[in-house]
Order: structure tokens, then C-alpha cells, then sequence
């Protein structure tokens, strides 16, 4: 057999990553990044904690804070790029888009921040993206006795396009019932500082999407981005709507006992 006609070899698995977080994860809903290492740790995936990861800049670079953003970006910089050749593994798909997308566009005047830049960019990963298509997993074992539904978030969808990958975790958790979202990929109205510069158009977009879970009958929104979560469950909860919303992490999580 010719050298050329031989399977290239199977790429290592990789057995340990670093976690990035994210603010609200980490000042707002810690469970969820609890969650996340107890998923990957089962996977017997070492996680590390850099403990001086901050902010990743992007309420300041969507606020069109370039200035603000760029410091920002580099002390997360400064973190991550000693880390390689770890994968890091993110909790979020809006803060994953930030570092794929936006920060090389913070440092494309500044070659040398530009390549470190990148360099991070290629290895981060959204946390559902990690397992699917860096671990090849598609079930984690759990355990979740309910109905489900699921809300695809607007940076995960248009920007990382993780599309597939939530849903394929989804439909092997022992016990769920998975059920369709009217409207799943319009956005649920948060925005980061879009539900605060526009509350009122903000508001009439969460209004779409609250009608869309009533309609689909679950228990349970699932997500992969705490913020458009937080968002649906004030909604939700303002309208007496007697749903949870959870990342898609904490429902992973879960085992029969």
C-alpha cells in the first residue's frame, strides 16, 4: 500500500482543558460552572482554573469601547495564551464568539497581540462544541425525568454556528423528552446591552419567545448561554409562567441516582 493511500493517524483526545467561565457564570449562576467540570471531569477531561481570568471585553466592545475592550482583551491575553496547548472550553456562546471573532478584530493594528490573538481563537471552544466535535461525545450518561425544550442563542448560532451539537446531547439523556420550540432560533430580546439601550423592543421580542414556550409544553428551557437564560426567566417569571430555564450544563450533569 502506497504511504499516500494510509488513514492519517486518529488525533489525540484532549485530556485537560482550561475554563473560561465568564462574569455572570461566575458572579451570578456558579452551579453552572460547577456543572460544567463535573461533565467533562466524568469524561476524564483535567480541568484548570486560570484564577486570573477576568472579563473577556465584549460589554465594552459591543458598546463600542474599543479602547476599553482592547485592555480588557489583553489581560485575558495575558491568562490564556501561556495555556497552550490546552483547549479552552467556555461556557457561553456569546463570550466563545467574543474570543474567536472579536478579539482578533481588537489586535488587527497590532500584529504581535494579533497572532496571540489568534493562536487563543483556534483553540476555544463553546462547551457543547468541546464534547461533540473536539471529545466525539454525544452521550455523557444523564439522567433528566421531564420535558425539555431548547433555545438556540443568537452568538452560538450565527457566529460560532453550533447548531446540531446541543440537541445530539440532548436526545441521549435518559428519561427526557425532547420537544421542538416554535421560533427556537429567534433571539429571546437580551442582547447584553441591547435590553438596556432598548428595553421596549427588548421586551416585545422576550414577549415572542415566552409565547413560543408556553406553546411548546415543556418544563424545562435549555440553553447554552446563561444571559439569554437569565433573560427568558425574568420574563417567564413576571408572567407567572410556572417554567425553568437551565444550562444546558446542569441538565448534563444529572444522573439517576
Amino acid at each position: 500500500m502506497a504511504p499516500s493511500s494510509l488513514p492519517a493517524p486518529l488525533a489525540p483526545k484532549p485530556q485537560r482543558i482550561q475554563l473560561f467561565v465568564t462574569c455572570i457564570v461566575d458572579s451570578l449562576f456558579p452551579q453552572v460552572g460547577e456543572a460544567v467540570v463535573k461533565v467533562l471531569e466524568r469524561l476524564g477531561v483535567e480541568v484548570e482554573f486560570p484564577d486570573a481570568q477576568t472579563c473577556c471585553g465584549q460589554p465594552a466592545y459591543n458598546g463600542g469601547f474599543t479602547v476599553e475592550a482592547r485592555q480588557v482583551a489583553l489581560h485575558f491575553l495575558d491568562v490564556f495564551a501561556p495555556t497552550v496547548p490546552d483547549p479552552i472550553v467556555v461556557s457561553s456562546g456569546s463570550c466563545a464568539a467574543m474570543v474567536v471573532h472579536a478579539c482578533p478584530d481588537l489586535f488587527k493594528d497590532d500584529p504581535p497581540n494579533l497572532l496571540r490573538a489568534q493562536a487563543v481563537a483556534n483553540r476555544t471552544y463553546e462547551f457543547t462544541q468541546f464534547l461533540v466535535d473536539v471529545l466525539g461525545v454525544t452521550d455523557v450518561g444523564a439522567q433528566f425525568s421531564g420535558k425539555l425544550t431548547y433555545h438556540a442563542s443568537c452568538h452560538l448560532l450565527r457566529f460560532l454556528h453550533v447548531i446540531d451539537q446541543p440537541l445530539r446531547l440532548l436526545a441521549n439523556i435518559r428519561d427526557a423528552r425532547v420537544t421542538a420550540l416554535p421560533g427556537a432560533e429567534e433571539c429571546c430580546g437580551f442582547g447584553g446591552l441591547f435590553a438596556v439601550k432598548f428595553g421596549g423592543v427588548s421586551g416585545a421580542i422576550l414577549d415572542k419567545k415566552i409565547e413560543n414556550i408556553r406553546a411548546a409544553g415543556a418544563g424545562h428551557v435549555v440553553g447554552c448561554d446563561m444571559s439569554c437564560l437569565m433573560h427568558i426567566q425574568g420574563g417567564l417569571s413576571r408572567d407567572g409562567v410556572p417554567v425553568k430555564c437551565l444550562h444546558i450544563a446542569e441538565v448534563l450533569a444529572r444522573r439517576a441516582m
